[in-house]
């Protein structure tokens, strides 16, 4: 077998359409049925010609023959055949075009099913070089050139073929001086369609590049609407939106003239050949060679054979832009998580009074910012049951440990300890049901109240919901509410005040119930009030379970077991409230500010 680099150009620029084989032969029998009513259809039509030159022969070319009578019930059989042939191509055409489209929609579904679940499994080091919008646009643009692909250009591309073959078949067994000069003219006319058709496939994966730019802006924009608005940048972003448009559009029409350029070419250039070959015919029909019948039969054929060559110059843009749209799936499903799951994973201890965790020597860097270290030689130990705060300057790590904790990232050097294990051989799914979360900007879904209370344990019953909400303070404004917990948020929580998505969020986390439970200035939306009843909760969430919590207020932290300052990546104080700023080190200068304040 040729290897890769030896296949025809043409062959090589369809390469990427291989990656949907595995998708379609799931259906081999909605295939194979497809197939098969393709193949009757196009043996119908290719009939047609045939019965009308029986027609023209047989009951049209000599009037003075047989009496009228007679002469007029050939006709009439001759016109039962025709519409009987025209039944079955009308038939077969409808069965393979249902067929057709059932597996494109079936198989565009799958593909789009499969790209979006590989993409959730991907660490966050993923999306700091994608954009969320570049990824929707592959997931909804891309696959939709694909279905219009699998679904119709590729059943025509196979049917025109079909009778393209037939065709010329027919041509060469009836008038084969014809199907010389017919074949001599497509030759001439593919060849340059070749070499046009490698600038279109260029220009639809730029078209569809520009596509995905302008969907990841919009998104971007979008998800920052009131901060647009805040600064005014209405008309600015409006113009930057139009300009990558303006770019989008004018890739698109480049595409499109370059189609539009082959699609001409080739018409034309068939047609133009044809209709000599068929000047031809005409003289041979003057010269006694041929019957009228068979010109009206090659006539036909030449049609036949015309029109194929027309579909297929429109099916072959098609698929380069779908080979396009599947390369840039494809790329997303390449993408491998560097996070991956241990071969033997080992097993955290059910038992009750939370997880003991260690870090020894950690060190870390980003990996889009390799050369600035987060985390340098981090010792940090939590006993089981333990709450302990991690306080410091921005950008000292604190984060940073809570992200190394639910293992989006691994360390560079040394290692994360859970109950004695090591953190990397402990499976995903069963670390990170051990950890609850409450990030300082609490994320809130589409849905009820209730609906995203419940997101850490779906099966949780309605009474476990009211009582997590009644701890995190939601009851009271909940209950207020026309719907109650069936109030819809809108999307991303947006009927609701970023306290109350607050509160909902630390209902969540109080509902799964976890032995790790990270706290990301939780309470820092709430206000004085609120955040007096909620913190009363969180004493009692913490209680039987490790806590590690970031505070920039240290008024929220004074009641920790222990209190560990970072900076710049490095444990530089551990102790008490009362012992830290006892000893006057950077802790103390950070509670003087803010207890002055």
């Amino acid at each position: 077998m040729a290897d890769r680099g030896q296949r025809p150009a043409a062959v090589r620029r369809l390469q990427p359409l291989r990656e949907l084989l595995p998708y379609v032969v799931r259906y081999r029998r909605q295939v194979g049925l497809a197939l098969l009513f393709l193949l009757l259809a196009a043996a119908a039509t290719l009939a047609l010609p045939y019965a009308v030159k029986l027609l023209v022969d047989g009951g049209l070319a000599d009037p003075a023959e047989g009496a009228p009578g007679d002469r007029l019930a050939a006709i009439r059989v001759h016109f039962l055949l025709l519409f009987a042939l025209a039944l079955l191509v009308g038939l077969t055409t409808a069965a393979r075009f249902y067929m057709v489209s059932w597996v494109g929609e079936r198989v565009t579904t799958d593909l789009r099913q499969t790209v979006y679940a590989h993409v959730l499994c991907q660490s966050p080091q993923f999306f700091e070089t994608l954009k969320t919008g570049e990824v929707l646009s592959r997931l909804t643009t891309d696959t939709t050139v694909i279905h219009n692909a699998l679904g119709s250009s590729v059943s025509m591309g196979l049917r025109n073929f079909v009778l393209l073959l037939g065709g010329l078949t027919m041509l060469l067994s009836t008038t084969p001086r014809l199907m010389l000069t017919v074949a001599g003219s497509v030759i001439l006319v593919v060849l340059p369609a070749v070499l046009i058709g490698r600038r279109l496939r260029k220009l639809s994966r730029a078209s569809q590049d520009r596509l995905a730019e302008a969907s990841a802006l919009a998104g971007e924009i979008l998800n920052a609407v009131a901060v647009v608005q805040s600064y005014t940048r209405e008309s600015a972003e409006a113009a930057r939106f139009a300009r990558v448009g303006e770019e989008a559009f004018a890739a698109s029409v480049r595409r499109s003239g370059t189609r539009s350029a082959l699609t001409a070419f080739v018409i034309i250039g068939v047609f133009g050949s044809l209709l000599y070959g068929m000047y031809g015919g005409v003289k041979a029909v003057l010269a006694g060679e041929v019957s009228a019948g068979e010109l009206s039969q090659t006539a036909l054929y030449a049609m036949v054979v015309a029109s194929s060559v027309a579909v297929l110059a429109e099916v072959w843009g098609d698929l380069l832009r779908a080979a396009g749209a599947t390369e840039r799936l494809m790329e997303l499903l390449a993408a491998r998580s560097p996070i991956v799951e241990p071969v033997r994973p080992i097993s955290l201890s059910t038992s009750a009074g939370g997880l003991q965790v260690s870090f020894q020597r950690v060190c870390f860097a980003y990996p889009s910012r390799p050369e600035q270290p987060v985390l340098q030689g981090l010792d940090l130990n939590m006993a089981a049951g333990q709450t302990v705060a991690l306080v410091g300057p921005s950008g000292a790590g604190k984060t940073t440990v809570f992200q190394l904790l639910q293992r989006f990232y691994d360390v560079g050097d040394g290692a994360i300890l859970i109950d004695g294990g090591d953190l990397r051989q402990v499976g995903l799914g069963e670390l990170r049901s051990r950890i609850a979360v409450v990030p300082q900007e609490a994320v809130i879904f589409s849905g009820s109240i209730a609906d995203n209370i419940a997101y850490g344990r779906p099966g949780a019953s309605a009474e476990e919901i009211h009582a997590a909400a009644a701890a995190a303070f939601v009851d009271e404004f909940v209950l207020r509410l026309p719907e109650g917990y069936a109030t819809f948020v809108g999307e991303r929580g947006v009927r609701l005040s970023g306290g109350q998505r607050q509160r909902i969020a630390i209902a969540r986390a109080m509902l799964k119930n976890a032995p790790l439970l990270l706290l990301d200035e939780a309470t820092s939306s709430l206000d004085a009030a609120s955040e007096r009843v909620v913190q009363g909760a969180l004493d009692a969430a913490m209680a039987g379970r490790t806590t590690l919590v970031i505070a920039h207020r240290l008024a929220t932290v004074q009641r920790a077991d222990r209190i560990i300052v970072l900076e710049h990546g490095r444990v530089v104080e551990d102790g008490t409230h009362a012992a830290l700023v006892a000893s006057g080190g950077l802790y103390a200068r950070l509670a003087a500010l803010q207890f002055a304040a």
